[in-house]
């Protein structure tokens, strides 16, 4: 008979030997006295499950160290067992040498040659959906677009089992702008990116006709496809709203006809690009779920697939660990000068990086950006950084990438769909629900009582790794066979509720006018 059992998971982790703080894995009381990595604290205070709380003195100007590196700097004395977060921490400035390069290894390809059953478009590009684009030029078109695309919804599209859906891809710029300049050249190279996107089998662009973002300059570097598979509008020359609305419908109508000849088959995982996001962090993000990730973009990565980590505010503080395994010098100094672009922009506005944990985030335990930075950078895994690309930007290199964006979720997760991403791998620690089209979306908890709280939103559970019940490596091997079928047509959480049609918002820059 087997009596073996599981063994019970400590109240608290100790993350690095270096660390002079430990995370609480659960709610502990006041009085608790606890065995943590060789130190025995009794708490002097209640302490919130994902916070810290110290294990050894901290004197007031020293350093806090978690996952072995500098978070932060006391601001007061902190004896062991007391609270550790806003109230006593504050930024420390970054000591950090990059040695861009020096850690930069290839990655060696896996033995075995993994594939997804995706679409394959007529330029050779893969798609892992199969929906129709339509897409406005303009925010005064957006209402068009979308009576268009609700035209195809339930019923409609019940003789087109081979089509996802028809989405409306609509925004509130596109005039009142310089009519040249990096706010249209940014929302223009975002619109091609979409119009461009292999999971859109179709697409139908929709301008009002007096915009400052024409449709002409808009689409005439956009890649050709199939015949009938791509039309544009103005509602100006074709007589209004209504019939602009009827022709739309016309021209999609014939569209789901072909669209709905696709139909899968197997591709290599080189054809499969991710983009990783995180939000609504917690303090388990960078113990669990973003670590989880990182081993999953590890074999995607091993299988010649490409993921993009994003969000530049979230990595401030931690660049040096992608610095110091970029691909060249030059691929450092692109990062390094992105950041120091930001470093501007946030004192143009009154702010500053450390602005960015949001009252969420320090709820959930996190205290500073540089703690949140270095468990976000745990979502790229350890593999070489081989490009940095703009915002947008489409993506050309396999393996592990950069794309300058802003923290804000559906912006940094936009500008990656725009530069090619066909899944998203999203982390959350307190709950975001964010649904992506034509990109599917999987979100990961990472802990079990909110995977447990909002499971019809959750589509995988990393708590299992703070719970002892799992290893990074073995929750990552489960959420590499997810990505895997999700690309191959398994829906996601996002996807069975219906989420996705409104959370294009790309980033908006230059003046409004």
């Amino acid at each position: 008979m087997n009596t073996a059992t599981t063994p019970t998971p400590p109240l608290a982790l100790q993350l690095s030997p270096a660390d002079n703080v430990a995370v609480a894995r659960q709610a502990l009381a006041a009085g608790t006295t606890l065995q943590v990595g060789g130190h025995s604290v009794t708490l002097a205070e209640a302490i919130a499950s994902g916070h810290k709380f110290a294990l050894v003195p901290i004197a007031s100007g020293a350093q806090v160290l978690k996952y072995g590196q500098g978070i932060g700097t006391a601001t007061a004395a902190i004896a062991p067992g007391h609270h550790v977060h806003v109230h006593n921490v504050g930024m420390a400035e970054s000591v950090h040498e990059h040695a861009a390069g020096a850690g930069y290894r290839a990655t060696p390809q896996a033995a075995d040659a993994r594939t997804f059953e995706g679409y394959v478009r007529s330029d050779g590009r893969v798609a892992t959906r199969n929906y129709l684009g339509v897409i406005a030029s303009v925010n005064c078109s957006a209402t068009v677009c979308r009576h268009i695309a609700d035209a195809f919804k339930g019923e409609a599209l019940a003789a087109y089992p081979h089509v996802d859906g028809v989405v409306a891809i609509t925004h509130g710029s596109g005039c009142g702008m310089g009519g040249n300049g990096e706010g249209l050249e940014l929302l223009q190279r975002t619109l091609r990116g979409y119009a461009n996107h292999p999971n859109f089998a179709g697409v139908l662009v929709i301008g009002l006709g007096c915009e400052v973002n024409q449709i002409a300059p808009l689409v005439e570097t956009l890649t050709a496809r199939s015949p009938g598979m791509f039309a544009t509008l103005t509602i100006q020359d074709e007589g209004g709203t209504r019939e602009t609305i009827a022709a739309g419908k016309d021209i999609l109508a014939g569209m789901l006809q072909q669209a709905n000849q696709a139909r899968r088959q197997s591709v290599p995982l080189s054809h499969l690009a991710v983009g990783l996001q995180c939000g609504g962090s917690d303090g388990y993000s960078g113990i669990s779920a973003n670590p989880a990730l990182g081993a999953a973009v590890d074999l995607l990565v091993q299988h010649g697939g490409t993921a993009i980590l994003s969000e530049t505010p979230e990595i401030y503080g931690a660049e040096h660990l992608l610095t110091h395994r970029a691909a060249s010098p030059a691929v450092a100094d692109k990062l390094l000068k992105r950041l120091a672009w930001w470093e501007g922009y946030a004192a143009l506005h009154g702010g500053d990086l450390n602005n960015n944990p949001s009252p969420g985030n320090k709820a959930g335990g996190i205290t500073t950006i540089l703690e949140k930075s270095l468990g976000a950078v745990a979502k790229a895994g350890s593999t070489g950084l081989m490009d940095v690309l703009e915002y947008a930007e489409p993506v050309r290199s396999h393996g592990l990438v950069f794309m300058d964006t802003p923290g804000y979720d559906p912006v940094s997760a936009t500008g990656q769909v725009a530069g090619g991403a066909n899944l998203i791998c999203f982390t959350t620690g307190r709950g975001s629900t964010y649904g992506c089209k034509p990109t599917p979306s999987l979100k990961l908890a990472t802990n079990t009582p909110m995977f447990t709280r909002m499971s019809l939103d959750m589509d995988f559970d990393c708590g299992g790794i703070v719970d002892g019940r799992e290893s990074i490596a073995e929750a990552g091997q489960a959420l590499f066979e997810l990505m895997i079928a999700t690309a191959s047509g398994q829906r996601s959480k996002s996807e069975d509720n219906g989420l996705g049609d409104n959370e294009f918002l790309p980033w908006q820059l230059g003046a409004v006018m």
